[in-house]
C-alpha cells in the first residue's frame, strides 16, 4: 500500500496506519440508533442517547446505553422483554443512525471544513466530500490524517489522487481524527 506515517514522537520512524479493527464503536450522548423487535412494531424505534446516557424504552423504562456497543444494546433489550415477561423469545436488532458523540474534522483547502458526526465505515474520500470537496487550490496528495495512537499523535500520509484513480484503497476514518488538507504551493 501507498499509505505511511511519521510519527510525531520521539522516533520519527515511519510506520503503516493502525488496522481498521480499533474502531470504536460504542454509543455516547446524542447518538441515534434503531431497535427493531422482530414481530412487534409497536416495541421498534428510534431513539437517542440522552445527555445522561440513557433512553426510555417501552415497558422497560429508562436504561442506561452510554458505553455499550450496538450488539450489547439488543442483548440489553432482549434480557429485559423476556425477563420481565412481555415477550417469551424476544428477536431485537439494532442499528446506529448516527454517531453525533465521535466526530472528526477536516479542515484546510476544502469548501466546508469543520467537524463532522462519525459514521462507521467512513473514510478519507467520503470525509472530504462530507466537507464539500476540494478547493481549486487544494494539494490532494498533501492531505494528512492526525490520529491518536497508543497516547501518541501520529500524522498519515493519504495519497488522495491514487485512491480516487483506483491505484490505492481508501485509508478509514476513525473518532476524532483530524483531516488536513494543505494548499498546492505554485
Amino acid at each position: 500500500m501507498g499509505f505511511f506515517a511519521t510519527s510525531c514522537g520521539p522516533s520519527g520512524r515511519i510506520e503503516r496506519p493502525p488496522t481498521s479493527g480499533e474502531e470504536d464503536t460504542t454509543l455516547g450522548a446524542s447518538d441515534v440508533f434503531d431497535v427493531r423487535v422482530f414481530g412487534e412494531e409497536e416495541l421498534s424505534g428510534t431513539y437517542r442517547v440522552a445527555q445522561d446516557g440513557t433512553i426510555d424504552y417501552p415497558f422497560i423504562g429508562r436504561m442506561e446505553v452510554a458505553g455499550l456497543e450496538p450488539y450489547e444494546i439488543a442483548d440489553l433489550v432482549e434480557g429485559r422483554l423476556r425477563d420481565d415477561g412481555y415477550l417469551v423469545n424476544p428477536q431485537v436488532s439494532v442499528f446506529v443512525q448516527e454517531y453525533n458523540s465521535k466526530r472528526i474534522s477536516v479542515l484546510g483547502a476544502v469548501r466546508n471544513p469543520g467537524s463532522f458526526p462519525m459514521q462507521s465505515g467512513l473514510t478519507v474520500v467520503q470525509a472530504i466530500s462530507l466537507a464539500g470537496g476540494f478547493t481549486s487550490l487544494a494539494n490532494r496528495d498533501g492531505t494528512t490524517v492526525s490520529r491518536r495512537v497508543s497516547g501518541e499523535t501520529r500524522r498519515f500520509a493519504v495519497p488522495v489522487d491514487a485512491i480516487t484513480s483506483g491505484r490505492e484503497g481508501d485509508f478509514s476514518v476513525q473518532a476524532q481524527d483530524i483531516i488536513y488538507v494543505p494548499e498546492r504551493i505554485f
